[in-house]
């Protein structure tokens, strides 16, 4: 069987920092590197990394040096996912595995406009309440990593991938409709992201208080509707499933749109409601939600990004 010894990671955000913590305890710290611009990298060398409270080591090497690896993860933002794609030129070799762990349901297909689909493992990061703030990330609940490929896909890298997230003890979940799955953490992130950043609320904000909860299902319906006409079978029982996973997390904690507001950073506005906004037109479907909330998101951003 295909195996994974060396992963490079792109992204240093509550996501890369999660996951590499598990990669590197397992595969060793010479075997996991974040890779970034020279820039990034003299800024962050050395600068000290806290999970929970513990201190962490990461192996960080500039894009210039960066070494061939057997999986590359994708754990930036949107709005650098472009760049990251360009960036991670060096580590792609012949059989190298990639995996997104980005919200949306975008960043497999810009992948894979460069790099080709057959390396693809698409990927739904879910139920993790992880807060990053500067260099420090704190989180209660770890969630899970729901996997798949495509129907009539090899299960090659598949299988590679699952035994490494094995020996690295992260949670998963081998989906048979990968797409589906996608689709469903796509219209919670579209909801719950947007809302928190748009009303500066957390996740007891949008399930108790009256305008952020109404927007927020609103929000979700308004993807179920596009959803059905791609041929996605979204639900409201989906809609309820997703909510229930918000009442399992930390009641007083955020997701990372919310997040980037407090540090005053670009936001996945585009990846959200964007998108969304997109595939609306295209198919005649009407979203009032998600366009009232791209643009107060795009007004809350332009005063902080000058």
């Amino acid at each position: 069987m295909k195996m994974i010894e060396k992963v490079n990671i792109i992204g240093l955000g509550a996501l890369g920092m999660l996951y590499g913590k598990c990669m590197t305890e397992t595969l060793g710290y010479e075997n996991v590197c974040y890779i970034m611009s020279r820039d990034r990298y003299e800024r962050n060398k050395d600068q000290k990394y806290i999970c929970n409270g513990e201190e962490c080591r990461f192996h960080m090497v500039p894009i210039d040096e960066a070494p061939e690896a057997d999986l590359v993860v994708v754990a930036v933002k949107y709005p650098g996912l472009e760049s990251a794609i360009e960036d991670m030129a060096g580590s792609i070799g012949r059989d190298t595995v990639i995996m997104s762990v980005m919200n949306g349901i975008s960043s497999e297909d810009m992948i894979a406009e460069r790099y080709g689909k057959d390396r693809l493992i698409y990927t739904v990061a879910q139920g993790m309440d992880a807060v990053k703030f500067g260099s420090e990330l704190n989180y209660s609940q770890s969630g899970e990593l729901h996997i798949g490929v495509k129907p009539g896909d090899s299960r090659e890298n598949l299988d590679a991938v699952i035994d490494v997230l094995k020996r690295s003890g992260l949670a998963y979940v081998e989906e048979e409709d990968i797409l589906y799955r996608m689709w469903g953490k796509y219209m919670l992130n579209v909801g719950v992201n947007q809302t928190c950043m748009v009303y500066d609320t957390t996740y007891r904000g949008v399930l108790e208080d009256e305008e952020p909860n109404l927007i927020f299902i609103s929000a979700m319906r308004e993807v179920i509707s596009v959803a059905n006409a791609e041929g996605i079978a979204l639900s409201e029982a989906d809609l309820n499933m997703y909510v229930d996973i918000i009442k399992t997390l930390n009641p007083d904690q955020m997701p990372s749109m919310a997040q980037d507001r407090i540090n005053k950073k670009p936001c996945e506005v585009d990846a959200f409601s964007g998108t969304l906004m997109r595939l609306a037109k295209k198919h005649g479907i009407y979203v009032p939600a998600n366009r009232l909330l791209n643009r107060r998101a795009k007004e809350i951003e332009a005063e902080y990004i000058k």
